[in-house]
């Protein structure tokens, strides 16, 4: 059987089935029986290519500047060829006929090469789009921006600068031309702002820069977020929590681990899976992967909601005591932890096996950084989707405005969403309540009413905006969403600067920020401790739109920078 001559995850050419352009592909696969290499191009496109369409990258850079020589026979026959006129050559009238002639060709030959173009740049607005930017008219901008009547060349040359990832194995001297062209047309268009990637970065053959202070961020992040949570619940337990008395005394392990505690808790976790697999709900698809696929998603979290309130009524019925849960806090806490870190062991073992397009866009190849981040974006028992699922059911039930987050586009599944949905988020997002069963806190009607309308309003703030940008990313041509303004970008997605986008870039960070105000209020202000949970919250979501920024400019480009400065401020207006 005859031997492979590309590896897996080598960059090489790859021909365009139909054409004779070569586009840079990575090798993701070989097939030994049919032969057959599985490819993968810069916008996703898997295809499947015979050995012979494909050609290792060196080849094309001799041929690149091979290409601009002539053979030595051509160029000694030029020093001795006499200055006048050839009897062979055409008169004037002949020559220019010819060079009408040679124009039409190139703009032919230019037709030819946008129409073989994987993607088209040029795309269709909207019919919510603006004609207008920032009280401007776009024709308008100073500063050596461009003008209105350069746009149609500034499109078209942005195709022909495409070029650059793309070749042809057409003759030379058409691709001098071509080149010439770009060279020409190039002087037209700013290279400030240029949404052309190199082919690295396309690929993903240049190394990622990993957050969260890479490697050693990552496990000291796992070592010390569950050791954090146990020193603050202790803490929260002393009749003086005073951070001047941290570290706690620790107690004895009899105390933190129940068996019955687990076995409550791996029940709650498995009547919640019960709940999602009913078939109650309608069906939704989620955001487009890589490959182009659409995940279908089951809302029912609503009725999972009534389903356990009818479920915890029947076992108040039975005598059972809800005091349990805060007696056994913390062995409860252990429990979750104890099944977070069993979950995030399984998701690494299993993503080990996952194929290419079912790896997460935030992961790395580093076994301890993608053990943290999640390797697999989306990894699935059949139908049952466990980060969806987890994300929603057993510590945050009813979340459902969830499909277009960073949380299930981006990120993969491992143990920072596993430890944050079933430890962090039940434990600490119910951190008052704990406080204030040891410190009960007297609160006046009007403080009272003063905190439910500032709940009332961040709710209505964090729902409204996660709806109108749901609504808008699943349909951005809904009629509803017609008095919305919006900036094109070259990715043909539009971002919205108005309506609630247009007050903030996060609007629904702020609603979430107040609503944990709200609930950080009725502990009232003898101890710093309840606050944790909000000025943690401030921390985190300030980190959060610091990764979301640097994904947005990265995707979006120029109309990033033109969507903030139309909308300036990230979260807190006027603020920050």
């Amino acid at each position: 059987m005859p031997s492979r001559k590309f590896a897996d995850g080598e960059v090489v050419r790859g021909r365009w089935p139909g054409s004779s352009l070569y586009y840079e592909v990575e090798i993701l696969s070989h097939d030994s029986h049919s032969q057959l290499y599985t490819v993968q191009y810069k916008d996703g496109t898997e295809l499947e290519l015979k050995e012979n369409d494909i050609k290792p990258l060196t080849s094309f850079r001799q041929r690149k500047s091979g290409s601009t020589s002539s053979s030595p026979s051509r160029r000694r026959g030029s020093r001795s060829r006499s200055r006048s006129r050839s009897p062979g050559r055409p008169p004037r009238s002949s020559r220019r006929s010819a060079s009408a002639s040679h124009q039409a060709d190139m703009k032919e030959m230019r037709k030819e090469v946008l129409e073989v173009k994987l993607t088209p740049l040029v795309l269709k607005p909207f019919g919510n789009s603006i004609s207008r930017y920032n009280g401007e008219p776009e024709h308008t901008e100073r500063d050596g921006m461009l003008h209105r009547n350069a746009e149609e060349k500034f499109h078209l040359s942005e195709e022909i600068r495409s070029m650059s990832t793309q070749y042809s194995l057409r003759p030379r001297r058409e691709e001098i031309k071509l080149k010439d062209i770009d060279s020409k047309e190039e002087n037209i268009v700013p290279t400030k702002g240029s949404t052309l990637l190199k082919t690295s970065e396309v690929l993903g053959t240049q190394p990622k820069s990993l957050e969260f202070g890479g490697v050693p961020g990552v496990f000291l992040i796992m070592l010390g977020l569950p050791t954090f949570l146990f020193l603050l619940l202790l803490l929260c337990k002393e009749e003086e929590p005073s951070l001047l008395n941290f570290p706690p005394p620790m107690p004895a392990l009899s105390e933190l681990w129940d068996t019955r505690a687990f076995a409550i808790y791996f029940f709650w976790f498995s009547l919640q899976a019960l709940f999602y697999i009913l078939p109650i709900g309608k069906v939704v698809e989620g955001m487009p992967l890589a490959d182009g696929r659409r995940l279908k998603y089951r809302l029912n979290g609503f009725y999972a909601f009534l389903l356990t309130c009818v479920a915890v009524g029947a076992a108040l019925c039975r005598g059972v005591e809800l005091h349990y849960v805060y007696r056994h806090f913390l062995p409860l806490a252990l429990a979750a932890a104890t099944f977070a870190m069993a979950l995030s062991t399984y998701l690494a073992v299993r993503a080990a096996w996952a194929p290419p397009a079912a790896l997460a866009p935030a992961s790395s190849g580093n076994a301890i950084y993608d053990f943290f981040i999640g390797r697999e974006l989306n990894p699935r028992i059949g139908t049952f989707d466990l980060k969806y699922f987890c994300e929603l059911r057993p510590g945050l039930i009813g979340w459902e405005a969830l499909l277009t987050t960073m949380d299930i586009t981006h990120d993969g599944f491992g143990f920072m969403l596993a430890f944050g949905d079933l430890v962090w988020v039940p434990f600490i997002y119910s951190f008052q309540a704990f406080y204030l069963v040891n410190h009960p806190n007297e609160v006046s009607w009007p403080m009272a009413s003063l905190i439910i309308a500032l709940k009332l309003c961040g709710y209505v703030i964090f729902r409204c905006a996660n709806s109108q940008k749901n609504a808008f990313r699943k349909n951005p041509t809904d009629p509803k969403l017609a008095h919305l303004k919006t900036i094109h970008t070259s990715t043909g997605k539009n971002l919205l600067v108005s309506g609630w986008w247009g007050f903030v870039r996060h609007p629904n960070y702020l609603g979430d920020l107040i609503m944990a105000l709200a609930w950080s209020l009725p502990c009232g202000f003898k101890h710093v401790l309840p606050y944790f949970y909000v000025i943690y919250f401030t921390v985190l979501l300030v980190h959060r739109e610091a990764r979301d920024e640097r994904h947005c400019r990265k995707k979006y480009g120029l109309a990033w920078e033109k969507y903030c400065q139309r909308v300036p401020y990230r979260i807190f207006p006027y603020v920050y």
